[in-house]
């Protein structure tokens, strides 16, 4: 498995590719913005893209998807508790000033506990509530594409429109239930793992609020 990332957007929003070398498929998960700079990182894989998967629908892990599926035609899989977010996301861009390309409705609803394959992997959905409504994670063994979930030292905002701070502390909770040498590629910021965050992020040892602003 290779895992390719960009980070884009005025938000600086990590969008990655994840490639099974087994099979040469891959996945986009979060194109949020810069799509020209997307279909290069999988042009330069060599890879073929299946799909593009969704770990929630703010405007910055959005914005690019309209410019990858003009390139290619490739469903779109979404969590449908954050069908209020994806169908405003220009509402929310404008409100921000910026430009935003609508993208065509989800084609594929997933749900806690599903399968989704790339080729040869297979990757968990876990549901994890808080930032979003219909926030997931991705998990295959000890990797995790999180998306605003968990941060180095820092969670997902949880005070804005649909977030709600009682379920992102169970989400917290279960994630933090995985295998302390888990890796975890989130939505902004560097890589970490769960164990690390366990013992150092304030969010998780009680030293800081939940809300974060």
């Amino acid at each position: 498995m290779r895992i390719l990332s960009r980070t884009v957007g005025p938000f600086q929003e990590n969008s990655y590719l994840v490639v099974d070398d087994t099979s040469n498929r891959a996945v986009l998960i979060d194109p949020g913005d810069e799509p020209d700079a997307l279909i290069e990182m999988v042009r330069e894989s060599g890879a073929v893209l299946d799909a593009i998967w969704l770990t929630h629908a703010h405007i910055d892990h959005i914005g690019g998807i309209a410019g990858v599926q003009r390139e290619w035609s490739v469903p779109l899989h979404m969590h449908p508790e954050d069908r209020p977010l994806f169908e405003r996301g220009a509402q929310q861009a404008a409100a921000y000033g910026l430009p935003f390309d609508q993208p065509n409705d989800p084609d594929v609803e997933i749900a806690d506990g599903e399968q989704l394959m790339v080729g040869s992997l297979a990757f968990e959905v876990i549901h994890t509530p808080g930032h979003a409504p219909g926030h997931v994670v991705f998990r295959n063994g000890l990797t995790v594409i999180g998306g605003d979930l968990l941060f180095a030292g820092s969670i997902g905002r949880t005070d804005l429109p649909l977030s709600n701070p009682v379920h992102m502390q169970a989400s917290l909770t279960r994630i933090c239930e995985l295998d302390g040498d888990t890796t975890v590629h989130p939505g902004h910021g560097p890589s970490t793992t769960i164990g690390y965050e366990r013992a150092t992020n304030g969010f998780l040892t009680g030293s800081a609020r939940l809300v974060r602003r």
